[in-house]
């Protein structure tokens, strides 16, 4: 196994420097002048384009292109990501907390879908043409056909504006220290938020358990186990559901990466300052580094993703060999 992570991490070495820069020249193409958004500007005119010259080369923008990319990926490397304009700090610190928000929010997240997708979609083969399965095939089309930003208005609409029982969004905030009562609020902020996200990654899950437990259903081996006179309960979960963990378990690791990069419209909706919420904030603000870091992050998550998926398939089914 550590050869062929060996062998899958240096295949994918061109394609992060392929990512990376097309990422970079992306960036670097947005209209607007970082420099100049950090100048204060109540100072006069030439102590302005004095300090916009001064914030230009520390900010290293004088070089040509090739040559900040390449000073990039080496303080990259050595850990240094950068100076956020927006925030006046350093990438590095200003990345932690909304990095955190956002992998808290999908723990829970992926949680509740893998205690709703397993057993309900066993159910749903099981009961194959059932008014279970009929229910759930609407959910998974409705939730999936539905934009994600108008679940998430409508949740709003609904426990915050009509029922009164959760906030609309936002994140509350520490005025006394973070005690209990400030974690209890901090979770009551995250319901909304999870329940959307919960909602989608449920929706577009629920089929392929379904799918791959019908498939699993129909071999020829289920029915052996079933001639031999075994219970329809060891038939289903000691013989078919094993089987058919292999593609779920595929879904389920993709689908856990996919929310981590890709919940930028709810975290939006909500106000959760997660690393979506605050992509969009500094695209807005043109935080040239910040961004740059942000699709970065995502770039890896996909990338981890694939890899992670792979040597589950390998774990999950001993027939493939992983080399």
């Amino acid at each position: 196994m550590l050869k062929y992570l060996a062998k899958r991490l240096i295949s994918m070495i061109p394609v992060v420097i392929a990512i990376t820069i097309i990422i970079f020249a992306l960036v670097k193409a947005m209209p607007g002048d970082p420099a100049r958004m950090m100048i204060n500007p109540a100072l006069k005119e030439e102590q302005r384009e004095a300090a916009y010259r001064a914030m230009r080369e520390k900010l290293g923008l004088d070089y040509p292109m090739p040559v900040q990319y390449v000073k990039w990926i080496a303080a990259t490397l050595s850990g240094d990501l950068g100076w956020s304009s927006m925030n006046n700090r350093p990438v590095k610190e200003v990345i932690a907390e909304p990095l955190r928000n956002t992998l808290i929010l999908n723990v829970f997240v992926t949680i509740c879908e893998i205690a709703v997708i397993l057993p309900v979609g066993v159910v749903m083969a099981v009961r194959r043409g059932s008014l279970i399965d009929k229910f759930w095939q609407v959910f998974s089309l409705i939730g999936y056909s539905m934009p994600s930003f108008f679940i998430g208005l409508s949740l709003i609409f609904i426990f915050a504006l009509k029922l009164k029982l959760l906030p609309p969004g936002s994140m509350p905030i520490a005025a006394y220290g973070k005690d209990l009562a400030y974690y209890l609020s901090w979770f009551k902020y995250m319901l909304l938020p999870m329940l959307s996200l919960t909602i989608i990654s449920i929706a577009g899950s629920i089929r392929y358990v379904r799918n791959a437990m019908i498939e699993a259903l129909s071999q020829d081996y289920i029915r052996t186990a079933r001639s031999k006179g075994l219970s329809e309960k060891v038939v289903i979960y000691s013989h078919a559901f094993r089987n058919a963990l292999i593609p779920i378990s595929t879904i389920i690791i993709m689908s856990v990466f996919a929310l981590l990069s890709g919940s930028a419209i709810t975290e939006q909706v909500f106000a959760w300052k997660g690393i979506g919420y605050t992509l969009v904030l500094a695209l807005n603000n043109r935080d040239y580094m910040l961004v740059i870091t942000l699709n970065l992050l995502s770039t890896m998550l996909a990338i981890t993703a694939n890899i992670v998926a792979d040597i589950t398939y390998g774990i999950v089914d001993p027939r493939i060999k992983l080399e």
